[in-house]
């Protein structure tokens, strides 16, 4: 399915518990391909530095359930500068899409230091887009949100069932590759998060062994968890 020339997924999140993870990723492994781009067995690091504006729209959209929103972030994995994606998340009620593209370490510090102005000279949306609010509605760095990665794919119905672990908020310097960052502990140590994407279907013998978590879908956000740790270490 598309909207405004943009590929639309489904998108699914669960918490479960350890014991539900360990049973599901071994009978995964028996019907779908692990992520090739997994270094091991237990997955890949993800660093998202989020950007919201003046309003904090981006969380505020989030906890009042807004049907159409996006949020911008800085991504990168396993805490390397080799790999820096610009990434628009966009919600679509029951949707999402995304739009992206590549940064170098020195765009990444011109952002961090302040410097938009080169996204306008970038011909992709994305970049035109952060100037734009940057320069209408202050939107900045506020939080940087990380988690281990552990991926299982099918191209039957383009299906990709993740499980998000050791989830981490950063505490001082929103600086990813800074030697002064430090992060906190955002969930339990008995819960993580399970995501479910895919085109317009699940196929049977996927569904039939994820389906036993699939009890309770909750609106997670973990921009939103991460942000609201954020606020509270600072205020400790």
């Amino acid at each position: 399915m598309r909207y405004d020339n943009q590929l639309l997924r489904h998108e699914l999140k669960y918490y479960i518990n350890y014991h539900i993870y360990h049973e599901l990723r071994q009978r995964l492994k028996t019907v779908i391909q692990v992520d090739p781009h997994m270094p091991d067995e237990e997955g890949y690091k993800i660093s998202s530095l989020y950007f919201d504006d003046m309003y904090s729209s981006a969380m505020e959209q989030k906890l009042a359930g807004v049907r159409f929103r996006k949020k911008f972030r800085i991504r990168c994995y396993n805490s390397s500068d080799r790999v820096i994606r610009l990434e628009c998340k966009y919600k679509y009620d029951n949707y999402i899409a995304k739009q992206g593209a590549g940064l170098t370490r020195a765009e990444y510090d011109s952002i961090l230091s302040g410097e938009y102005g080169f996204l306008l000279k970038r011909p992709e949306k994305v970049c035109q887009e952060l100037f734009c609010y940057n320069r209408t509605r202050l939107m900045k760095p506020t939080v940087v949100v990380d988690y281990l990665r552990e991926a299982y794919i099918s191209p039957l119905g383009n299906v990709r069932v993740t499980f998000d672990k050791e989830l981490e908020a950063s505490a001082g310097t929103l600086d990813m590759f800074s030697d002064a960052y430090v992060a906190h502990r955002v969930l339990p140590q008995d819960l993580l998060i399970m995501e479910v994407k895919y085109d317009d279907y699940i196929p049977v013998h996927i569904l039939s062994i994820i389906q036993t978590a699939m009890t309770d879908r909750c609106a997670i956000s973990k921009y939103v968890m991460c942000r609201l740790n954020r606020k509270m270490v600072k205020h400790k």
